[in-house]
């Protein structure tokens, strides 16, 4: 296969759908030879900051030396990014060779797999064909039931902040929420939590003790002298001075002070990370689309907040750095999305919302999304399409002196960069 065939057969419709549950990977995955048995994991899950807690994690294990898988979800803009290794994304003819291989067993399968598990399985051997000395993976959805939760060589289980999200499948209160995440624990093995809930904290210190885990929590309260630009966040902690991540955003210190308190557990199993290794790990590391600078003439940021308390963070990091000064923003959701909830918070920073439709088949018409707006009071135009949108609000902020901001999913990332790159060329 080709590329292009390679991501229609990962795409393709018999694999759509989520359905919770390991049998099918373990299948998959026992037909190939179990190749997730070949290697190490730093196992992440956690409704929100799982993403950069992971970027910061693989960055700095890759400055201590070690071979560093990251396998994360969903991608911003191009497939590939979904698995790394050192930083570099899987290349197409890597992607496409070892999807013809996964193709063999899983079209035998009389339960086919889902999309996530078949990607699952193909960065799997990915990582085990290239003999990673250690993988940072990223839980898709949940834990306990997810795909990636097939593997038993855990070294270091993390679980991050916990909100309500994904409910349909993960139960309807946090300590419900928490007890799925936490299912990530592995026998034996410590684990770290870095969420804020008593509730959650409860639920997780009730499940690591059955499983005789060592529970290490992380507070943002371990961080002094916490310094914020729009370029990152420099921080003293007990141990070290004047550390500084390349990451932005009000939600950054909480991530941060979890990713640290993992750097430390994997040093107490013998892991060698030197104080240049972590410097120089948080000084390099990139993570998308969280309150990422993407143009400076007008100002435009991009934020992938999709659920409330991923909203409240990006509200809380405008208001941090533009004070009272009201923000214009571009904005789709998919269908499922409860706006409705979203709109005393987004009335906090907004001057007015440009309404365009993400790319996926789940997308919410950007004029039905523009109404829910217009009918709460804040200015609201919809657009067709993403370019047409982004140009219309360039354009307003220029002539306006206004920050913009990008918000509501993950999903439009690269057609809004794609947009920029049209408008400026």
């Amino acid at each position: 296969m080709n590329y292009k065939e390679t991501l229609e057969y990962i795409h393709s419709v018999c694999w759509k759908g989520s359905r919770p549950g390991l049998e099918r990977t373990e299948k998959l995955l026992e037909m190939m030879g179990n190749p997730q048995n070949n290697t190490k994991y730093v196992h992440v899950a956690g409704t929100n900051g799982k993403g950069s807690v992971c970027s910061m994690l693989s960055s700095v294990l890759r400055e201590a030396g070690y071979k560093t898988g990251l396998y994360t979800s969903p991608f911003v803009r191009y497939f590939n990014e979904r698995m790394a290794i050192d930083g570099e994304m899987i290349s197409n003819a890597e992607l496409s060779e070892i999807t013809e291989y996964v193709k063999r067993f899983a079209d035998k399968m009389e339960d086919v797999p889902t999309e996530f598990e078949l990607i699952t399985a193909i960065a799997f051997e990915y990582f085990s064909r290239n003999k990673c000395d250690i993988v940072v993976l990223e839980t898709g959805m949940g834990g306990r039931l997810d795909s990636t939760n097939i593997i038993t060589s855990t070294e270091l289980s993390v679980i991050t902040g916990i909100a309500l999200d994904h409910t349909a499948y993960l139960g309807n209160t946090i300590g419900e929420i928490a007890a799925e995440k936490a299912g990530i624990i592995k026998n034996g093995r410590p684990v770290v939590f870095g969420g804020k809930s008593i509730e959650a904290y409860e639920v997780i210190e009730k499940i690591a003790k059955s499983n005789n885990s060592t529970l290490y929590t992380a507070s943002e309260n371990e961080l002094d002298d916490v310094e914020f630009s729009l370029y990152g966040c420099s921080f003293d902690t007990d141990e070290y001075k004047k550390l500084f991540v390349s990451l932005v955003g009000d939600y950054q210190p909480s991530n941060i002070a979890t990713a640290l308190k993992c750097i430390g557990v994997l040093k107490n199993i013998g892991y060698n990370i030197t104080e240049d290794a972590l410097r120089e790990g948080l000084k390099k590391v990139y993570w998308p689309a969280r309150f990422e600078i993407i143009n400076k003439d007008p100002l435009m940021i991009y934020d992938g907040a999709h659920n409330p308390e991923g909203l409240r963070g990006c509200v809380d990091s405008v208001k941090r750095f533009f004070g009272d000064q009201k923000v214009n923003i571009i904005s789709g959701v998919m269908k499922d999305k409860n706006v409705d909830e979203m709109l005393p918070t987004v009335r906090e920073i907004a001057n007015e919302v440009f309404t365009v439709i993400p790319d996926n088949p789940r997308s919410m018409d950007s004029k039905t999304y523009a109404d829910y707006y217009n009918k709460f009071g804040i200015k609201a135009t919809a657009f067709d399409t993403i370019e047409e949108g982004v140009r219309a609000a360039l354009e307003a902020s220029k002539e306006q002196g206004r920050p913009l901001v990008a918000l509501g999913t993950l999903y439009m990332y690269g057609d809004v960069r794609t947009a920029l790159e049209k408008i400026y060329e």
